[in-house]
C-alpha cells in the first residue's frame, strides 16, 4: 500500500543514526581509501564518517579503547587479540596477502648461503612471514606452531638465511638492503609494490587467510550501536568490493 511506501522512504532518509558523525580510525593504504568510498553511501543514510589516519598499529587502538573514537579498520584480528584492550570485530572485510619481494637476490631460487630476509618484527605479522618462507620450502617451522611461530621454532635452515626482524613500516625502504623481504600487503601499496610482483604470496587457503582477515573493531558493549551496523553493511557493499577488486590488482582480497 502507499502508506507502507511512504514509511519507508520516511524512514529512508531519516535512519535511527541520522546526524550522528562517526570518527574511524585507519592506516593509510588501503584501509582509508576504502572508508573513503564508504563516505557517500552513509552520507545518504545521514551519518557523517570522519576518517582519522594513523601510521602506527598501536594508536588506533587506545583510541578506540577511550572512546575517542568509534571504531578502526586497521587490523587483523589476530593482532586485536593480543593487545589486552577491551576491543571486538564487528565485520571482517578483507585480507591482505603477505608477499616475498626481491631485493638484492632476483628469485628464491637464486638465493645464496647465509643469505638476508627481512621480516616484520611484531609477533603475529613475523609469524606469519616465517608461514610463507616455510610454505617457499626456504625454512622448516617445529610442527605445529602455526601463526605463534617465532624465529626459535626454526627447526631447518639449510641455507642458514639470516632472518632479519624490521618494524613492519620500514622495510620497504630496507628492500634494497636485503636479499628478500616479506612486506605486508599495506606497506607493499604504499611503497608502490604490486603484489604481481612477489615472488611468493601466501596462499588463500593457508592459516593466514582466516587469521589475519582484517576487520573493523570497536569497543566491547557498541557492536550494536546503528551507525556501526550502517557503516558494517556499507563496508560490506557491492559498490565497496568492486572497489576493491577494481583498484588493488590482488593485494586486498574481499572476504564477504
Amino acid at each position: 500500500s502507499s502508506t507502507s511506501a511512504d514509511a519507508a522512504a520516511s524512514a529512508a532518509t531519516s535512519t535511527p543514526a541520522s546526524g550522528t558523525t562517526l570518527k574511524v580510525g585507519a592506516t593509510p593504504a588501503p584501509h582509508a581509501e576504502i572508508l573513503e568510498q564508504v563516505k557517500p553511501i552513509l552520507a545518504k543514510e545521514g551519518i557523517t564518517l570522519d576518517i582519522v589516519e594513523y601510521n602506527d598499529y598501536n594508536t588506533p587502538n587506545d583510541a578506540v579503547e577511550d572512546g575517542s573514537l568509534d571504531a578502526n579498520y586497521f587490523q587483523h584480528i589476530t593482532y586485536n587479540k593480543d593487545n589486552g584492550t577491551h576491543l571486538v570485530s564487528v565485520a571482517e572485510v578483507h585480507y591482505e596477502p603477505f608477499g616475498l619481494y626481491a631485493g638484492k637476490t632476483a628469485s628464491i631460487a637464486d638465493l645464496p648461503d647465509g643469505a638476508q630476509i627481512a621480516v616484520p618484527n611484531d609477533a603475529t605479522n613475523e609469524a606469519r612471514a616465517l608461514l610463507l618462507l616455510q610454505q617457499e620450502g626456504l625454512i622448516k617451522l617445529a610442527d605445529g606452531v602455526g601463526i605463534n611461530a617465532t624465529k626459535l621454532d626454526i627447526k631447518e635452515n639449510k641455507k642458514n638465511l639470516e632472518i632479519l626482524e624490521l618494524e613492519a613500516a620500514q622495510i620497504p625502504t630496507r628492500l634494497k638492503d636485503v636479499d628478500l623481504a616479506v612486506i605486508n600487503g599495506n606497506y607493499a601499496i604504499d611503497a608502490g609494490l604490486k603484489v604481481a610482483d612477489a615472488l611468493a604470496v601466501e596462499s588463500k587457503d593457508g592459516d593466514a587467510a582466516t587469521a589475519y582477515v582484517n576487520v573493523v573493531a570497536v569497543k566491547e558493549g557498541n557492536e550494536k550501536n546503528e551507525a556501526i551496523q550502517a557503516l558494517v553493511k556499507a563496508l560490506k557493499s557491492d559498490t565497496i568490493r568492486d572497489y576493491i577488486n577494481n583498484t588493488y590488482g590482488g593485494a586486498v582480497v574481499p572476504v564477504f
